[in-house]
């Protein structure tokens, strides 16, 4: 998986871009993920995300990704996922693909997106400050080195002194040529850069209005770090309304408070297509909450799988699904 991704953020940024257009024109179908709980562990989960992806090159599947955050202290990644992807011919199971991976890139190029569309001088951002030191925000730091050249330093916190420390060298592969700093304390961290990316294992908000310095651009990857009024106090950018505003996630509380989605500035959709008449009061914070589409998965698994059958890579099983023949045999004894 990394061996065909290595070397394209590029790619998959656009990949990402021209999915949310072809969701903000309506030519996607997008039921709502379904989320497996664990009433013995409400830490754990499993997600299902199915989507279609129409265009010149539609292809349909469903992501099945894990998070069990208590991995991290086992030195087990906290994510692991598969995903599906189905023929639009007959339905029938085309590849099976290791998705984590596509996961975390995906996200990263998502919020890499955002920053490049929503940042108010992109060539002038040399700095941001990454909330939690775990595989998202390193994969955040090497797209967004990719979206913005300019970007030289990056102020990083975590709540284990030890996994920040270990961010840093892995931030030294991740992105060449960025300084990384260790920030003290969390308030520290945010004071330095107006650009600003949270990917936590938070379940409940905890940042109030005075968290982001005026004009900050903030991508809130793992949606429940910011309090509902500091959503309400910004600028707010989504990748779709219906999604993000469910399973208690920043925007949700802030639509519960509200009793609306007024607060719902503009969609990322929109905004790579340039239809959007949004415009930045440079005075408030801009607050960018994807939800996580399936339709960003399935487009890149759909550019993994093209090149792996281009590149001979995986291994093709001829007898996967049950010939009519063999349904016809006797079943055999166990």
């Amino acid at each position: 998986m990394s061996r065909i991704l290595d070397g394209r953020s590029a790619e998959v940024i656009d990949v990402v871009a021209q999915a949310y257009q072809l969701h903000e024109e309506g030519r996607t179908s997008l039921p709502h993920s379904t989320f497996l709980r664990f009433p013995d562990a409400p830490a754990n989960r499993i997600i299902g995300l199915p989507a279609f992806l129409g265009g010149d090159n539609p292809s349909a599947g469903m992501k099945w990704i894990a998070s069990f955050p208590g991995n991290i202290e086992s030195g087990v990644d906290r994510a692991s996922a598969v995903m599906v992807l189905s023929s639009l011919r007959n339905g029938q199971p085309q590849a099976v693909v290791e998705a984590s991976v596509i996961s975390a890139k995906r996200t990263a190029a998502s919020a890499a997106l955002a920053a490049g569309l929503l940042l108010p001088e992109e060539g002038a951002t040399t700095g941001v400050t990454l909330i939690g030191c775990g595989v998202i925000n390193a994969e955040i730091l090497h797209f967004l080195k990719t979206r913005l050249p300019s970007l030289t330093e990056a102020t990083v916190y975590d709540q284990d002194p030890v996994r920040a420390a270990a961010f840093v060298r892995t931030a030294e592969q991740k992105a060449p040529g960025v300084t990384v700093t260790v920030a003290p304390e969390r308030s520290k961290a945010l004071a330095v850069h107006r650009l600003v990316s949270l990917a936590t294992t938070s379940a409940e908000p905890y940042l109030p209005v005075d968290a982001f310095a005026p004009g900050a651009t903030v991508l809130n990857v793992s949606l429940r770090d910011i309090r509902p009024e500091t959503i309400l106090a910004a600028q707010n950018v989504v990748d779709d309304a219906d999604h993000v505003c469910r399973e208690r996630t920043s925007p949700d509380l802030a639509q519960r408070l509200s009793g609306n989605r007024d607060f719902i500035d503009a969609s990322i959709g929109a905004l790579a297509g340039a239809t959007s008449s949004f415009r930045r009061d440079p005075a408030r914070t801009v607050i960018f909450s994807p939800f996580g589409l399936g339709v960003l998965d399935l487009a890149v698994a759909q550019l993994v799988h093209e090149e792996a059958r281009r590149q001979e890579l995986g291994v093709l099983v001829e007898d996967f699904l049950i010939t009519p023949e063999a349904a016809t045999e006797p079943a055999a004894a166990h």
